[in-house]
């Protein structure tokens, strides 16, 4: 049985796997074991055990925010008013609700979170500021980020050199 918060030992044929599944998740079997010169079921076999470790943890469609008009990308920092643990737990738990966060990551640094949204236009967003935002638990203080230009973004984890 595998543990699943236990680091799993990577051969150089699951990192070669994991390399062809992040540029195509739907690479058929066949295809994906020539590419990893293995027979078909084995393959499979090492597939399936990265999944049950959770090693791969889904296959998702990567969507253009401009062909969806959610082009508007907004980081916000957030300082909050307390720092404890039941202060970052409701804070968290609160910010799981809010689909329009697609990310939230505590920061040690100068502030406590940082939130990644993405809106239609500026209109959407001062919304959220008024509905959102300001519902959050124990918020001092925030500053917007809104960006000019997405300059890298990508869901690529290079494990060659690990």
């Amino acid at each position: 049985m595998i543990e699943k918060n236990k680091v799993l030992q990577l051969d150089s044929i699951d990192k070669r796997i994991l390399e062809e599944l992040q540029h195509n998740a739907r690479i058929s079997n066949v295809e994906l074991s020539k590419r990893v010169n293995l027979s078909p079921t084995p393959c499979l076999e090492r597939v399936k055990r990265l999944e049950k470790a959770e090693v791969i943890q889904g296959y998702h469609a990567i969507i253009c925010p401009v062909k969806t008009n959610t082009s508007l990308l907004v980081f916000i920092e957030v300082t909050l008013e307390k720092t404890n643990n039941e202060v970052f737990r409701e804070f968290s738990n609160r910010v799981k609700n809010y689909s329009e966060i697609l990310e939230c990551h505590m920061i040690a640094g100068g502030f406590d979170y940082l939130l990644k949204l993405r809106f239609s236009d500026i209109q959407q967003y001062r919304e959220f500021l008024g509905k959102g935002l300001d519902t959050l638990p124990y918020v001092s203080l925030t500053h917007t980020n809104i960006v000019s230009e997405e300059v890298k973004d990508t869901t690529y984890n290079d494990l060659r050199n690990i």
